[in-house]
């Protein structure tokens, strides 16, 4: 994940409501200036994380500009059967689909005469095998390209190759036992010797079920974390957004003045000058002590000379581990 944004790729059958989700999610965009690293492409909707800590430290600051941190949302060209040999934009749609940090899957759970769904029948856990199997056909392909592409190294004896070439075929067995990378339960340091690959199945995934409200309700069992919204889907942003940070372990901090104040996304569990980097890359570097409070007590002191006052405002070192809601001043 880039340490500016998180990119959530859509994802479902044709007809399942994956457009009404982005286009819903486009409309709560923000303009893409202020945020250098996006691209400026019509599939790709850059929406808000909702948090009101972000205004009300704004308004403390009196900030002449309020940037909350964002998430991407790229709409991924609709996926059939036969995706991973090229059948309808299938090339198109992975391609697409292995930059993003998350898959959210998109499932439609009603019966509509009026929007016809392409197997003819509306069966949800039948449409999850089909894109399901679509993903791990496309990882097959790469993975054993990759293994045959190893075959000669391995013979020179070269030690790293040979436990490249051990992790992919752990993982090509999952693969062709028709289950999930993730199943081969890598360590962090496997998945790392891999991750140029971009395997599918070893993303997260999310599943949003499109629910009409006047269908009954249906509990469907999934793996992953799944996310009820209905077919207007305003009732499942928010949700949508705090899962996906909850699923890849991600967390809020702030910077807050009079020009501007500003939420950045970070891994939780990251050290400040870790955190920093999301700020600039030369700060973990450069980092010599942070100036941290919670948005809470800053908040609560009423401004920042009365919070020092309390004692509130800590000096951090390097190994300070960052908290949700830190407000921190970084000292380089």
């Amino acid at each position: 994940m880039s340490s500016s944004s998180l990119t959530i790729g859509i994802v479902g059958l044709p007809n399942v409501g994956k457009s009404t989700l982005f286009n819903a999610l486009t409309k709560k965009s923000v303009p893409a200036e202020n945020y250098p690293f996006c691209t400026i492409d019509p599939s790709v909707g850059i929406v808000p994380v909702p948090d009101e800590r972000v205004g009300k430290l704004s308004e403390f600051s009196k900030s002449k500009k309020t940037i909350p941190a964002v998430i991407e949302f790229v709409d991924i060209a609709g996926l059939v059967a036969g995706a991973s040999k090229g059948e309808g934009l299938g090339n198109k749609f992975l391609t697409n689909i292995r930059e993003v940090d998350v898959i959210a899957h998109v499932v439609r759970t009603f019966q509509d005469n009026s929007i016809i769904h392409v197997a003819n029948k509306v069966d949800p856990m039948q449409d999850i095998g089909v894109i399901n199997l679509e993903l791990v056909l496309a990882d097959m392909e790469v993975v054993s390209k990759r293994i045959s592409g190893l075959s000669r190294e391995i013979k020179k004896g070269d030690k790293e190759i040979i436990l490249e070439d051990g992790i992919l075929k752990r993982v090509e067995k999952v693969l062709e036992a028709g289950r999930f990378a993730v199943e081969a339960n890598l360590s962090e340091e496997e998945k790392l010797k891999i991750k140029s690959l971009n395997l599918l199945t070893l993303k997260p995934v999310l599943y949003v079920l499109n629910t009409s409200q006047a269908s009954e309700n249906i509990e469907i069992n999934l793996s992953g974390l799944s996310v009820k919204v209905d077919p207007v889907f305003e009732s499942g942003f928010d949700d949508l957004i705090k899962q996906s940070y909850k699923l890849l372990g991600l967390e809020t901090f702030f910077t807050t003045g009079e020009d501007e104040t500003r939420a950045w996304t970070i891994k939780a569990g990251s050290t400040a000058p870790l955190a920093g980097m999301a700020i600039h890359t030369d700060f973990k570097e450069k980092f010599i002590r942070a100036e941290v409070i919670s948005t809470e007590k800053l908040l609560g002191a009423g401004s920042y000379a009365k919070a020092r006052e309390k004692g509130w405002v800590r000096t951090e070192g390097k190994e300070y581990i960052v908290k949700d809601g830190d407000v921190i001043e970084f000292l380089i």
